[in-house]
């Protein structure tokens, strides 16, 4: 997101497999199984982070990557939030732990930028980025819902 200057190292390892061909801004790009593993599902067992692979893995624009890459440098960046926008709906943001693709300091500084309105940071311990598909994820929609329902009853933690 322009104005978020966090990138940590894991950001950046998961996604140097796009990046490092730039070809793949012009086309589909995907990852490999061991790319996938350590970028979105380094908290699941090999075995686990294979069968999420089958089933969900797929070729995305690459020029998502790249456009994303140079934000923070192009003024005409079209990613751009206006953090101050004080009539925008409550915003929650849901943070995996071991997230290596879009790490918890990210989602946080993300949260941070945003001065005006409900915004609210929730990391949970021990997820990664396959959050929504992992064991244990009714807990993480019990609270988005249970946010969604409240959202002023929760703040930015």
């Amino acid at each position: 997101m322009k104005g978020v200057l966090t990138l940590p190292f894991s950001q950046v390892k998961s996604l140097f497999p796009i990046l490092k061909n730039p070809a793949n801004r012009n086309r589909a790009a995907g990852f490999t199984l061991e790319e996938f593993h350590y970028a979105f599902t380094n908290a699941l067992t090999r075995e686990e982070s294979d069968e999420a692979y089958a089933k969900y893995a797929i070729a995305a624009p690459g020029r998502i990557v790249f456009d994303a890459a140079i934000l923070n440098f192009d003024p005409k960046a079209a990613a751009k939030v206006n953090f101050k926008n004080e009539d925008r709906a409550p915003l929650l943001f849901i943070a995996g732990q071991l997230d290596h693709i879009m790490p918890s300091t990210v989602n946080r500084a993300n949260a941070k930028k945003y001065r005006t309105g409900v915004v609210a940071f929730r990391e949970f311990e021990g997820r990664d980025h396959f959050i929504a598909g992992e064991k244990g994820w009714e807990e993480v929609a019990t609270f988005a819902l249970d946010w969604a329902n409240q959202p002023t009853a929760f703040g930015l933690n």
